[in-house]
C-alpha cells in the first residue's frame, strides 16, 4: 500500500511540475460549398424522388396542352417559335417558382430550417442544392415539350442542344426567386401564393408573342428572368441564328440566377436565425 501512495505522489508531483497546456483543440476543417451542395443534392434528390413521376406530368402535360390550344391562333413562324420556347421554360418555371416556393415555406413553417442550421454546411449548398434537386426533374419534361411543339409547329430540330444551356440558366435565375418567396413569405400559404404568381407571370409573359402585347405589358416581360431563356431558344429557330443574341440571353439569365441565389441564400440565413 505504502509502495501505491508513493507512486500516486511522484505521479502528481510530475503532473503538478508540468506546464499546462495552452490553447482550444482544434476543430476539423469548414465543409466547402462544392462537397457541401453534392450532398444536400444527393439528399434531396432522394427525397424528391417520390413525387418524381405526378411532377413530370403535371408540367409536362400543363405545356403540351398549351401549345396544343395555341396551334389554332399562330400565324406566322415567329410567333410559333416563341410558343414552342415559351412552352419548353414553361416546365422549369412550374418547379422553380411553384414548387420551390412551396418547399422552402413548408420547410420554415414547420421548422425544418433547424435541422439544416445544425449541419457543417454552408447557407449556397443548401438552396443550390434543394434547387438543383427540383431542377433535375424538369429536363425530361422540357425536352419532350421542345420536341413536341417542334414536330407540331413544324420547326427544326438541329439546335435542340441549346436546352443543354437553357435549362441550368433559367432555372438558376427562377430557382432563386422561388427559393427566395419561399423563405421570405411570413407563412407558407403566402409563399405558395407568390410561387402560384410567378408562374402564372412566366406563362403569360413567356408563351405570348411579345408583338401582340402592349407597350407596359412588354416592359414586365422584360423585368422577368425567364423571358431571356425563352428568346435565346427562340432565336436557334432561325434559319441563321445569331449566337451573339443568344449568348447575350443567356448572359442576362446567369447573372440574374446568381442575384438571385445569392438573395435566397442571405434570406436562408436571414430565417435560419430566428
Amino acid at each position: 500500500m505504502s509502495v501505491v501512495s508513493a507512486e500516486a505522489v511522484s505521479g502528481r508531483a510530475r503532473t503538478l511540475a508540468e506546464p499546462p497546456v495552452r490553447g482550444a483543440a482544434k476543430l476539423g476543417p469548414r465543409a466547402r460549398l462544392w462537397p457541401s451542395l453534392a450532398a444536400v443534392y444527393r439528399a434531396q434528390l432522394s427525397r424528391a424522388r417520390v413525387a418524381r413521376i405526378p411532377l413530370l406530368f403535371v408540367a409536362t402535360f400543363q405545356s403540351v396542352g398549351i401549345m396544343v390550344m395555341m396551334r389554332g391562333v399562330v400565324d406566322t413562324p415567329a410567333e410559333a417559335r416563341a410558343v414552342v420556347a415559351g412552352s419548353s421554360v414553361v416546365v422549369v418555371a412550374y418547379v422553380a417558382l411553384n414548387l420551390l416556393s412551396q418547399y422552402f415555406g413548408q420547410l420554415r413553417a414547420g421548422g425544418g430550417l433547424d435541422h439544416y442550421a445544425t449541419l457543417p454546411v454552408p447557407p449556397a449548398a443548401v438552396v443550390l442544392g434543394a434547387a438543383g434537386a427540383y431542377a433535375s426533374f424538369t429536363v425530361p419534361g422540357t425536352l419532350v415539350t421542345a420536341v413536341l411543339g417542334s414536330v407540331l409547329f413544324g420547326l427544326p430540330l438541329t439546335n435542340l442542344w441549346i436546352l443543354a444551356s437553357v435549362i441550368p440558366l433559367a432555372g438558376a435565375a427562377l430557382s432563386g426567386l422561388g427559393a427566395a418567396f419561399g423563405l421570405l413569405a411570413p407563412r407558407p400559404e403566402l409563399a405558395t401564393l407568390l410561387g402560384q404568381l410567378g408562374m402564372s407571370a412566366a406563362l403569360l409573359l413567356g408563351v405570348l408573342p411579345a408583338d401582340r402585347m402592349p407597350g407596359i405589358v412588354r416592359l414586365a416581360r422584360d423585368l422577368l428572368p425567364s423571358t431571356y431563356g425563352v428568346e435565346a431558344y427562340a432565336r436557334t429557330f432561325a434559319p441563321h441564328p445569331d449566337w451573339a443574341l443568344v449568348a447575350a440571353d443567356l448572359g442576362v439569365c446567369a447573372i440574374v440566377g446568381v442575384v438571385s441565389l445569392a438573395v435566397a441564400s442571405w434570406a436562408y440565413r436571414r430565417a435560419a436565425v430566428r
